[in-house]
This record gives structure tokens, sequence and C-alpha cells, in this order.
């Protein structure tokens, strides 16, 4: 799995992406209450903000860690489950939470919230390799904070 994520000084893009997490800074605050309101303080449209809610993320460095969620489809048989999160933490993978939905068709769609920051490699990478396990059908990334 190829990392499709740069780190990009905010200088050289256009400011609709910092108006963006401009409205997400406004709604984690509480400083307003709905998405039309977080727009219009800031002079974007809900189109554009839903356009790229998204793919905007800020690059947050904290002593505290970081949180990375992933989804993943994983066939559904014994043991399964318990490889990844043995190869998690063996990475040095904090797992916070985990989601796993019933089986279809013998597949299950897995979620994963686990703290970043002691692992000992990119998350990617680690990604790129739980993508290779046997019964791994597919991954993807959804968030970090």
């Amino acid at each position: 799995m190829k990392s499709e994520y740069l780190v990009i000084d905010k200088k050289v893009l256009p400011e609709i992406f910092e108006k963006v997490i401009e409205v997400k800074r406004l709604l984690k605050g509480g400083k307003v209450k709905e998405i039309t309101e977080a727009t219009k303080t800031v002079g974007i449209s809900r189109s554009v903000y839903y356009k790229y809610k998204d793919y905007v993320f800020e690059f947050s460095e904290t002593s505290q860690g970081k949180k990375f969620t992933f989804n993943m489809i994983i066939s559904h048989k014994k043991g399964i489950l318990s490889s990844i999160l043995n190869f998690l933490s063996e990475k040095g993978g904090n797992i916070l939470t985990i989601n796993q939905g019933i089986p279809i068709n013998n597949s299950a769609n897995l979620s994963i919230t686990m703290d970043v920051s002691s692992l000992g490699e990119d998350i990617w990478n680690i990604l790129e390799e739980i993508s290779s396990l046997e019964d791994v059908q597919k991954v993807e990334f959804v968030a970090m904070e």
C-alpha cells in the first residue's frame, strides 16, 4: 500500500483548505452548533466543506499521542482478528477500540482505532504489511488525529 498522503506547507495551498480546517475547529470547539453557521463564518459554501472535509487534516504532533483509525475487510475464519491484534501489538500499537461487524458472505468489516505514538515504524508501512496478511482482503485509512 503506497502512501497517498503528503505533508505540505499551507502557504502553497489554496486558502480553501485552511477554511475547511477552520470549520472543523469551530464545530469541534463548540463555538458554533451547525455546519451552516460554521461555513458562513469562514466564508465557504457547505458543498465545499463536504467536498474536502474527509481529505483535509491538520498535522498534529503532540506528546499525548496520535489516534489512527482504519477499516478492514477480513475473511470469517478462526484466529484472524487475534493475528491482526498480535501483529499491531508487536509493532508497538496500542489498541483503543475494535468494532467488528457480523460476517456476511464469509467476510466481516473490522474497524480499529489505535494510539500510534509508540509505533516503531511508519503507519503506512504497517498498513501495507497488514494488507498482505493472509485473509485480510482490504485495508482502508479512515482518519488520524
